[in-house]
């Protein structure tokens, strides 16, 4: 049992009884995620909600993670693809403390990238909608790509429907991650010492990890910051070729989602916890992903940018905001063009 009391260390002793949704977890990243999140202490309930026509029944997960020796009750929720989670998913969110929500649709060779928000924003759509109706206190985590604009597009509907502004997130912490187990293969220094921010967006040159906030990485020479700025931003892509275009970074982006689902377990059971996450901030770019402190009702602050950027950094970040600017523009465009049906009719 070592194994299982190292991985239960991942988390904290449980302060209060939570209950978690993983819509998508049946899927390749919804399955690792809902397993890590059974895991951890705090969480009592989690419920494990995706598609009738899941290559693997929502229902055949739950039953399998239900036979992990913690205090979690796991129970299941399958819906038809055409469903309106309003209408079938009152049992699965009520009284949610935290959603996750890896779902949408992977972007396909040569598909315009407008097409792929419009689809994957109906797709969050449907599962925010029936948050705000059923667990309107909860966080929502959203790992639905892109990024940059599906967030934007879901916290404006929600905030339309005069909602609070501390509860919609994106999940961007595998950038995190990555940039620091990058430096800890270059420099030998213990995982656990190295704390990479990374601001921006959440794809490709939005994504800048910070690298001159990290003591570690201060023992890296100058000049391969910028090939180490760019293995962050490619990962994902090395990924997918590694696994021969059969598959994506589905268990390290279940780890990340567990990482972020830790730190807003935390804020929520009353210890504030930090960790990177894609928000409104307003400035510039409105959106930006940036330190978050999460609290007992979300999003409690963060972080601005540090004043003692690197040149590279100083430069990057110049670059990067016309282009993040433009993909948060496109979600907010389609936010305007909708608006959650009445809360009170549902």
């Amino acid at each position: 049992r070592s194994w299982l009391r190292s991985a239960l260390c991942l988390f904290p002793l449980p302060l209060f009884d939570m209950k978690v949704c993983v819509v998508g977890g049946a899927g390749g990243i919804g399955q690792p995620l809902c397993m890590l999140v059974a895991m951890d202490p705090r969480v009592t309930e989690l419920c494990v909600y995706d598609l009738t026509i899941s290559a693997v029944p929502a229902e055949g997960v739950a039953a399998d993670i239900s036979h992990i020796n913690t205090r979690c009750k796991v129970t299941s929720c399958a819906v038809d693809k055409d469903a309106k989670a309003v209408d079938v998913a009152e049992t699965a969110l009520t009284n949610c403390n935290l959603v996750l929500v890896p779902a949408g649709m992977p972007r396909k060779p040569g598909q315009d990238r407008k097409d792929l928000l419009d689809i994957n924003c109906k797709i969050a759509f449907n599962v925010v909608q029936a948050c705000a109706k059923f667990c309107p206190d909860a966080v929502v985590a959203l790992i639905v790509n892109p990024v940059n604009s599906v967030v934007p597009a879901m916290n404006e509907l929600w905030l339309k429907a005069g909602l609070s502004e501390k509860k919609i997130v994106g999940v961007t912490s595998l950038d995190c991650v990555r940039a620091e187990k990058f430096v800890h293969e270059m420099t030998g220094t213990p995982v656990d010492a190295i704390n990479i921010p990374v601001v921006g967006g959440h794809a490709g040159t939005t994504i800048l990890p910070l690298f001159s906030q990290c003591p570690a990485a201060k023992n890296i020479p100058a000049e391969q910051i910028p090939d180490l700025d760019k293995k962050v931003q490619d990962a994902g892509t090395a990924v997918v070729a590694a696994k021969n275009g059969k598959g994506s970074a589905t268990l390290s982006m279940a780890y990340a989602g567990a990482r972020l689902a830790k730190a807003v377990l935390s804020g929520l059971s009353g210890t504030p916890a930090k960790e990177c996450a894609y928000i409104k901030t307003g400035g510039d770019t409105t959106y930006f992903a940036t330190v978050v402190e999460f609290g007992p009702k979300g999003v409690n602050s963060w972080e601005d940018l540090p004043t003692d950027l690197s040149d590279h950094e100083k430069q990057r970040m110049e670059a990067l905001k016309p282009i993040l600017k433009e993909e948060v523009e496109a979600g907010i465009d389609f936010a305007a063009g909708t608006q959650f049906e009445d809360l009170a009719k549902l």
